[in-house]
């Protein structure tokens, strides 16, 4: 009974403190006087009470455009939305700063920021990677722009972690449109081979080109084979150029046993051909 008594007398303090912190924080906001706000909205910054500074902030900006205490303020407002992981509005308004304060102390800080939290709201793989694009080539700027800067090496480091992202989503649509086969045959497989090229093309270095190859094999015979007779020979003897690179470049590879399973068909349907003279 004396610890509810203690609950129930906790729970109204905390009940009247919160009432009187909102009584006081909406006497601020209808106060005309800026520096009231301004002073407010450090203090709400300090004590870690992000949203109330930022609600401030954006009520003060417009009429500090052009005096000194607007360079601090526009910083700390969008910090305000960066711990309020609002990471779209931080983004927009560390670019925001640098772009109007390009020779402030803070500039180098907020292009960065800018970029780090694109980077932050870059979603999981599966999901369209429009913003990890943004945030590689925001990093990729900073970078350039300031090459010596101590946030250079964790750019790198996240440029890095963004590109396996990219390499990562467009591995999976590569090969969903080869799991397309079943239901679309040759079509599917034709996109296939174009997108596995692509990746080839687009993430040279990746470790996942290893598996590219080998599919490239088992895509270019099941085309073949599902080819009208006068396009077999020539897409048999793509095969036999997919599974010549794949051994030349990965001969280790667990899947050469699987690979070589493929050139024996491949070499028993151009038999076949030739026999029958096609």
């Amino acid at each position: 009974m004396r610890n509810r008594k203690i609950f129930i007398i906790t729970g109204w303090i905390i009940l009247v403190l919160f009432q009187a912190s909102c009584s006081k924080f909406r006497q601020i906001q209808k106060s005309d006087d800026w520096e009231v706000k301004y002073r407010a909205a450090l203090e709400y910054y300090d004590r870690e009470d992000y949203y109330k500074a930022s609600v401030l902030i954006e009520e003060i900006l417009p009429i500090l455009r052009g005096r000194p205490e607007a360079e601090r303020i526009q910083f700390y407002f969008a910090y305000s939305y960066y711990y309020q992981k609002q990471y779209i509005m931080s983004a927009h308004y560390f670019k925001t700063f640098y772009t109007i304060y390009s020779r402030s102390e803070y500039a180098e800080e907020a292009m960065y920021m800018h970029a780090y939290s694109l980077y932050l709201d870059s979603p999981d793989f599966e999901l369209d990677q429009t913003n990890s694009r943004e945030a590689i080539a925001s990093m990729q700027s900073f970078i350039n722009r300031y090459p010596q800067s101590k946030y250079a090496n964790d750019a790198n480091q996240i440029i890095d972690q963004l590109q396996l992202k990219l390499e990562r989503k467009a591995y999976e649509n590569a090969v969903q449109y080869y799991k397309l086969e079943k239901y679309n045959g040759g079509e599917a497989l034709k996109a296939a081979l174009i997108a596995f090229e692509n990746f080839q093309d687009d993430f040279p270095d990746s470790n996942l080109n290893e598996d590219i190859c080998y599919l490239k094999i088992e895509a270019a015979y099941n085309l073949a084979k599902k080819s009208i007779r006068s396009r077999m020979r020539e897409r048999l003897l793509t095969a036999i150029d997919h599974y010549q690179y794949f051994i030349d470049n990965y001969p280790q590879s667990e899947q050469v046993k699987s690979a070589e399973n493929i050139y024996v068909n491949v070499l028993d349907e151009l038999d076949k051909l030739q026999k029958n003279n096609l």
